[in-house]
């Protein structure tokens, strides 16, 4: 008797991966909405952000790694606010490791999914068209150095350089150094300016925000720069 063969076709295939992504699409977007938007504006408010801290202790720290740790994989979310808050509610020592822990394992997390899911996962989160501006480095003999480079100014788009590292044959290890180490002097600039606000020192705080804007801009230039150069080569 023959057996009739149960496999799926080419076609059914893409329909089920293809279905599969938009459903995580929606549920991705849905988490960021009823979930990330609270977290971003509960760090917004930053009196009532301090209060929790102050009542939380050390669950409140442990809760704020994880809320990084969400801002790095959920990509569609902003860190910038919680950097701020970082700094206004922990101070600038203390925020900035706070922040770093979080960035480095959402890194671990972002890396290790992409390894394992590939572009598709990728494409959830960045268009083609910003996946593809990036496709000098996978191949590039100065790629390390290139990507050193733009997780250490500000204003460069980390979590999409940290999406499509996992696609290229970078070791993890540096990876995770680059968000635990060179990724410093950008989240400092945040914390600093949050602390500056924080104990009121308002002068200092807009001189932190100005200088941290022109070195972004400066930092998005290089950016640009070199990936349109790169593409162009």
């Amino acid at each position: 008797m023959k057996i009739k063969d149960q496999g799926l076709t080419l076609r059914q295939k893409r329909i089920i991966g293809a279905s599969a992504t938009v459903l995580f699409l929606l549920f991705c977007a849905a988490v960021s909405w009823y979930i990330g938007r609270p977290i971003i504006e509960f760090v917004s408010e930053p009196e009532k952000f301090r209060v929790w801290v102050e009542n939380g202790g050390i669950w409140s720290k442990i809760a704020f790694i994880g809320m990084v740790m969400f801002q790095v994989v959920i990509a569609l979310v902003p860190g910038e606010p919680l950097e701020i808050g970082a700094g206004y509610a922990f101070g600038a020592i203390e925020g900035t490791l706070l922040t770093v822990i979080g960035v480095t394992f959402g890194s671990l997390v972002v890396f290790s999914l992409v390894r394992k899911f590939g572009v598709m996962l990728v494409e959830i989160f960045f268009s083609r068209e910003k996946i593809s501006s990036l496709k000098f480095l996978q191949k590039s003999k100065k790629r390390d150095f290139v990507i050193f480079l733009l997780f250490f100014l500000p204003g460069t788009p980390k979590d999409l350089i940290t999406y499509f590292a996992g696609l290229t044959d970078m070791k993890l290890s540096y990876m995770l150094w680059l968000s635990a180490v060179v990724r410093l002097p950008s989240v400092i600039t945040s914390t600093l300016g949050g602390d500056a606000l924080g104990t009121e020192k308002y002068i200092m705080a807009i001189i932190v925000f100005i200088i941290t804007l022109i070195i972004s801009f400066i930092g998005w230039l290089i950016f640009k720069f070199i990936s349109s150069h790169r593409k162009g080569a």
